[in-house]
């Protein structure tokens, strides 16, 4: 679609300046590490997802976006037989997908093959906007090869597919930020929308903890499946986050490419 990447990247610019200007004025916890060597690490992980996506759209052609329009042309997918409204659709589109994103992630946390990859995400000990793109590219990848199976089963439109990834992007920018935001005003955006306060929780290095909050925008499917944690037992001002074992190697870029592979 055209102009598809631009609009993306003009909302994830948008939002990222956003939320990291919010955490400079209002930060939720002290950080432990430089935060200018955390950023080049974890954008630099950035890059290579970003390396990784264009060389399997070289093996795939098409990526999400372009399988929606793929899936359309051919007429595959439950939306492209059941046609529906296109508010309608764009709800239904929202909520399949984030409800998948959700399984995705409780998933890398049970099978250990998926969670030596995944905990390259957990092993910042800093939380903030730059951990929602610090994902291993391997997992990138396996994203998005389940996301492209999803779009030609349920043919949705391209736009409907754009306007998820805004969301997706957009929300776990915002629950990954490390913003203060007042007790009352979380109590009721987390009734629909995960929260930083809800996500950190999830980071928290207490197995039983991180087992927990697996949500990325909705926070119904934690309720809804009883992976719902409130708060962290020690508060999140005291809790440790991030891997129990771990040092700062975390912020180097060689040791986080290399962790799905070393042995603990």
């Amino acid at each position: 679609m055209e102009n598809e990447a631009l609009i993306r990247l003009a909302f994830f610019a948008g939002l990222f300046l956003l939320f990291a200007a919010l955490e400079a004025l209002m930060p939720r916890r002290a950080r432990r590490q430089s935060q200018s060597k955390r950023w080049m690490t974890n954008w630099a992980v950035v890059v290579l997802d970003t390396i990784t996506l264009r060389l399997l759209s070289v093996i795939l052609p098409l990526l999400a976006v372009g399988a929606a329009i793929d899936a359309e042309r051919l007429g595959w997918g439950l939306f492209n037989i059941f046609e529906l409204p296109f508010a309608l659709e764009l709800i239904v589109v929202i909520l399949i997908f984030d409800l998948a994103i959700w399984a995705q992630h409780l998933i890398t946390h049970k099978v250990p093959f998926l969670w030596r990859i995944h905990r390259v995400h957990h092993a910042d000990v800093d939380i903030d906007v730059t951990t929602a793109i610090r994902f291993h590219p391997v997992e990138i990848a396996l994203s998005m090869i389940l996301k492209i199976g999803l779009v030609y089963l349920l043919g949705p439109a391209a736009i409907a597919m754009i306007a998820f990834e805004i969301i997706l992007n957009g929300t776990a920018m915002f629950n990954h930020a490390n913003i203060k935001l007042p007790l009352w005003l979380d109590a009721i955006v987390r009734r629909v929308l995960v929260t930083p306060d809800m996500h950190r929780v999830h980071h928290s290095v207490d197995r039983a903890e991180h087992d927990s909050n697996y949500g990325f925008a909705l926070s119904i499917w934690d309720r809804m499946f009883g992976t719902y944690v409130a708060q962290p037992k020690d508060g999140h001002d005291n809790m440790d986050i991030g891997l129990e074992w771990q040092d700062d190697r975390p912020s180097r870029l060689g040791w986080s490419l290399a962790l799905p592979f070393m042995r603990k």
